[in-house]
């Protein structure tokens, strides 16, 4: 079922999800994971990673998740495992978008909500001469409202913890338009060892990026995923890629499975974030063969929520 296709506005599904709120956690994931993935959610005995991920959401609830799903305190964490200098220059935290001095901001910068996701919860200022300020606050007020107490619609218990959603202003990094901006490197890591990546790279605003899956030479595969636009170029190897894939593991260290994202500019490495649930766990892989094969690298029974 194209859910989308059915309810295309986005605001519209979030208000839907909101009022359903009162659904207990496992029901709705069983709920969704059918309507988006086709298939019945196997919690007993998970064998897939999407399973396994919802799994996840219900069961391993360890803290250090809130400090590491908020945009702006994540940064102390990536200080105190010794990567300080792959963050990201960061140009204020704000409660409000009337407590920033827009005047004083560089001409290209990246405004966040804190504990948002995807691209709703990105602004980039490439000229700011150019840009209404006054869109921008209006966006950073809704970002204000969201809800920080009650279930999110994919039951992401870290999002939810109380925490206020705050703006957080970093550096613009800059990219070559010609070679498709920024490319984005994503490792799927699992008790702190990287199994894949895949790359996003030639972003369009509000139509995605081409996705790529390599392994871990970074030998291109033949995967593609739902959310998803296949890849249509040629990506070379990073030249510090085996240095990516060191920070990666080194970031994921913490925890039993985790997506870290990182940047590869002009020869430096910068940190974007870390994902505990990728897509959701709601993403549809061809060939299926990858969803039990990421399974299989997922082990859920070393960890009890209870001991964490």
């Amino acid at each position: 079922m194209d859910y989308k296709k059915i309810i295309k506005s986005r605001s519209l599904r979030l208000k839907i999800l909101n009022f359903l709120s009162f659904i207990p956690d496992q029901t709705m994931l069983k709920i969704q994971y059918r309507i988006k993935t086709g298939r019945r959610l196997n919690l007993k005995s998970p064998q897939r990673y999407t399973e396994k991920m919802q799994w996840y959401k219900l069961y391993y609830k360890n803290p250090l998740m809130i400090q590491c799903v908020d945009k702006y305190d994540v940064r102390e964490y990536v200080k105190k495992i010794g990567l300080e200098e792959i963050l990201v220059p960061c140009h204020g935290i704000f409660d409000s978008p009337d407590a920033i001095d827009w005047d004083a901001l560089p001409d290209q910068f990246v405004m966040k909500d804190t504990l948002g996701g995807g691209g709703n919860s990105v602004v980039i200022v490439k000229d700011k001469s150019n840009t209404n300020i006054e869109e921008l606050k209006e966006i950073a007020r809704q970002w204000m409202k969201k809800e920080v107490h009650r279930p999110n619609a994919g039951r992401e218990w870290p999002y939810y913890n109380g925490k206020n959603n705050r703006i957080i202003i970093e550096a613009y990094l800059d990219s070559d338009p010609n070679e498709g901006g920024l490319i984005d490197y994503k490792f799927l890591c699992f008790n702190g060892k990287a199994e894949l990546l895949y790359v996003l790279a030639d972003r369009i605003t509000g139509q995605g990026a081409g996705c790529g899956f390599f392994d871990l030479d970074f030998h291109q595969l033949p995967y593609t995923e739902s959310d998803e636009p296949p890849l249509k170029r040629t990506i070379p190897k990073p030249e510090k890629f085996d240095q990516l894939k060191r920070m990666a593991e080194i970031l994921a260290g913490e925890f039993p499975c985790v997506r870290v994202d990182l940047y590869h500019e002009e020869g430096k490495i910068w940190f974007g974030e870390l994902t505990f649930y990728d897509s959701s766990g709601y993403m549809c892989f061809d060939p299926d063969e990858l969803d039990y094969q990421l399974g299989k690298n997922f082990e859920l029974r070393r960890y009890d929520w209870k001991e964490v």
